[in-house]
């Protein structure tokens, strides 16, 4: 562990260097690369810095029983040995887990898309809720947020709605929020007060770069009509909005809230290439399937994942058995502890499998 760390620290000071280099400086693409490694170095490195610290102090500090000390001196030493110890054991073991194959989407934008499922309209008004929840935390996070394709249900609610996420580690975030969200509660449009239960599915797919999905003109059909509200009523007469299908695999992707056309067309295909990428991903993780995550759940769309219950005011997270009391909170963004909480459980399960093997 000790010389992977040191590699790591050796390139991580080269970048250093690299990125005061004038010739760097002025090749925004290199600078941009280097700059990209270097802040995935940055945690493990800082990690590494302190571990040696605390290695040097424990060193100084046995080195010291060795001397004449008075009574008072030989427990203040004896102290910091207690308080060094656990330190030590605390950083080898985050280390370990800094220095576990990342997932190389992690620091990728995404695209969530989130339909009302069981349920009907209270389902729809749901995922309505959902959508919030997930623009806040990611306002909470500095990210940026853009609504790529609503379909509006006749109460306000969404049948399906399409958004990007862009920031950093968005996907890190956010992957484990892929699955069936159910909803219980009494629904507005309920006159006898009865708890419904409802569900909305989330996917959350990584953003798919031109670089990673190369699409050819002659293997996509364009259509083009007019974009239309809720309900289905036109709300322009030109025909702005777009369709693209790629025809070798099916996949559609649609986009109407552009501001033209050609917004419209730039739009669906990113959500095209990220869709085919992901069908490409999940293909992958199925010949693997043994290998895949416990703790956090397959990431299979119909797996319910988390309960919503108003009368309680309750979150429940299934996968790791986590219950909050605290539901506005949760759908107000305060996601923090959730994400924390199924981060820290796919890394132990991780360390275990590593142990294991």
């Amino acid at each position: 562990m000790l010389d992977r760390l040191q590699v790591l620290a050796d390139r991580y000071d080269k970048l250093s260097e690299l990125l005061c280099d004038p010739d760097v400086a002025n090749d925004p693409s290199r600078l941009r690369s280097y700059a990209k490694e270097q802040s995935g170095l940055e945690e493990a490195y800082q990690a590494y810095q302190e571990y040696k610290e605390a290695i040097g102090q424990l060193q100084d500090a046995k080195a010291m029983l060795d001397e004449k000390l008075d009574d008072d001196m030989r427990d203040m030493v004896k102290m910091e040995i207690e308080e060094l110890e656990p330190r030590i054991g605390e950083l080898e073991e985050r280390i370990r887990i800094l220095l576990m194959p990342k997932d190389p989407n992690d620091g990728k934008d995404i695209i969530v898309e989130i339909r009302g499922a069981a349920g009907g309209e209270e389902a729809n008004l749901f995922a309505a809720d959902l959508y919030r929840m997930y623009a806040k935390f990611a306002d909470s996070q500095g990210w940026r947020t853009e609504l790529l394709e609503a379909s509006v249900s006749d109460l306000g609610g969404f049948k399906e709605v399409i958004f990007q996420i862009s920031g950093r580690e968005a996907y890190r975030k956010m992957k484990y929020e892929s699955g069936a969200h159910r909803v219980q509660r009494v629904p507005e449009t309920e006159s006898g007060g009865r708890i419904h239960t409802s569900t909305s599915t989330v996917v959350v797919m990584p953003e798919a770069e031109e670089v990673d999905i190369e699409i050819h003109d002659k293997d996509i059909r364009v259509d083009t009509f007019c974009s239309s509200g809720a309900g289905g009523q036109s709300v322009n007469t030109t025909k702005s909005a777009v369709r693209v299908t790629h025809v070798p695999t099916g996949i559609m992707a649609t986009c109407q809230d552009g501001k033209s056309q050609n917004d419209n067309k730039a739009k669906a295909l990113q959500v095209l290439r990220t869709r085919i990428m992901d069908v490409k991903r999940q293909e992958e993780e199925a010949k693997f399937a043994g290998e895949r995550r416990e703790k956090v759940g397959t990431g299979d769309r119909s797996e319910r994942i988390r309960t919503y219950n108003y009368p309680q005011s309750r979150v429940t997270d299934h996968r790791i058995g986590l219950t909050l009391h605290r539901l506005d909170s949760v759908l107000n963004g305060d996601m923090e502890e959730i994400v924390n909480t199924l981060t820290t459980a796919e890394q132990a399960e991780m360390l275990e499998r590593e142990n294991m093997g």
